[in-house]
């Protein structure tokens, strides 16, 4: 029995986009390889190919099957695990690929938004105990009872690493993207985005809950569960390219604003009921009926007769969601879409700071439609075309 330290790396689509990168990656796999560790590759379909398979869904059908969509979509990092497989194989180092149901990925039955279930990596130990890089498919799994194949939703490549790395007592989770680390803003909005090389998982967890992309949060949530040690690296940067995720970070000050994030879109439902929960039966089962899976609730209320539920998700689903929407009496879209905008504070929110945001977008002619406090977070709504604007006036709190 081999009892080399495993490591576990996830690739993202940008880091995949071409057979030259592939085999780049493939190279540095191989490194670690020939250093003695026992290597898990992760990766994601090649650069946008899933955005485009779903885009070719909708032109098939105005409103696909979910369960044909889930097959349609794990074909992108089936091309992603098989070439580099190829690649590593190419530069002499024994290497396989595995499907997620093949890694024995056990998920929950919804379609499109599964939730892993238990981790059952037989096959994936004893390629690794037979020296071989093992690559996995990303964001899919299997249901055991159904024997269906599933997808976990958008960033569920990062939520397969965590929960391999955990069953395999990894040594360490690498999460590796294009971009440095984890920043204090998007540096596509902020240009002067501070890098943050340490992190707590509460932290991280609530700057993705509220629209960080550069890592899922229920993967953030299952590696705290389960002590995964988890670090985000830019792909070819070092120590001074990455980002340290850990339980707890000594020397900073409680209430200090780490980040700023944001949702480009907001949507808001209205629902006639007697009361909230009548709303959310009606809700649940409008989903039901029309084969949607849940998208993410941020806020609810019930007033003279109505519910209200604030939510988001990936364009498609809104999109879906609200077209079936409009067929239907009960349920209504209310109101203009919004954005939201959330500063994420280390160890908790002080008193004065959603005051403090209100003030500095006031300052600049935004006006806040109305905010929503989380244990880290403010997060304010603000009209879509002053997203951006919002971004880098609250970034100033930094």
């Amino acid at each position: 029995m081999r009892i080399n330290p495993i490591i576990v790396q996830k690739y993202g689509g940008a880091c995949l986009e071409t057979p030259t990168k592939i085999r780049a990656v493939a190279s540095s796999l191989a490194d670690l390889h020939s250093r003695g560790h026992r290597v898990v590759a992760i990766v994601s379909a090649m650069g946008k190919t899933t955005d485009e398979l779903v885009k070719t869904a909708y032109q098939v059908s105005s409103h696909p099957n979910r369960r044909e969509l889930d097959m349609l979509l794990t074909a992108g990092e089936r091309i992603s695990m098989s070439l580099m497989s190829m690649a590593l194989s190419d530069l002499g180092v024994p290497a396989i690929s595995f499907t997620g149901s093949q890694a024995g990925v056990m998920t929950d039955e919804s379609h499109s938004s599964a939730r892993i279930l238990d981790v059952r990596p037989v096959r994936v130990r004893e390629e690794l105990d037979r020296g071989r890089i093992v690559v996995l498919a990303g964001f899919q799994g299997v249901n055991p009872v159904t024997k269906e194949i599933t997808t976990l939703g958008r960033g569920g490549s990062d939520t397969t690493a965590v929960a391999i790395a955990a069953v395999l007592k990894a040594n360490c989770c690498e999460i590796i993207k294009e971009v440095d680390g984890v920043c204090s803003a998007d540096p596509h909005i902020v240009a002067n985005a501070k890098s943050i090389r340490q992190l707590d998982f509460a932290s991280l967890s609530e700057m993705c809950f509220w629209g960080a992309k550069v890592l899922h949060f229920r993967s953030v949530e299952l590696a705290q569960s389960q002590n995964v040690p988890l670090v985000l690296k830019k792909w070819g940067g070092g120590e001074e390219h990455s980002t340290q995720v850990m339980k707890g970070v000594a020397g900073m000050e409680s209430g200090k604003v780490l980040a700023v994030n944001s949702m480009a879109r907001v949507e808001h439902v209205e629902i006639d009921s007697s009361d909230l929960n009548q709303g959310f039966e009606k809700f649940a089962r409008h989903l039901k009926e029309n084969g949607l899976p849940w998208p993410q609730l941020l806020a609810s209320a019930f007033t003279a007769g109505k519910t209200r539920i604030m939510m988001t998700c990936d364009a498609e689903s809104l999109d879906t969601l609200l077209r079936t929407v409009e067929r239907t009496k009960d349920l209504r879209k209310q109101r203009e879409t919004l954005s939201s905008v959330s500063l994420t504070c280390f160890g908790g929110v002080s008193s004065d700071l959603p005051f403090k945001a209100i003030q500095i977008l006031q300052h600049h002619g935004i006006i806040a439609d109305k905010y929503v406090l989380s244990p880290h977070s403010v997060n304010l709504f603000v009209p879509v075309e002053t997203r951006e604007a919002a971004v880098k006036a609250l970034h100033s709190l930094i």
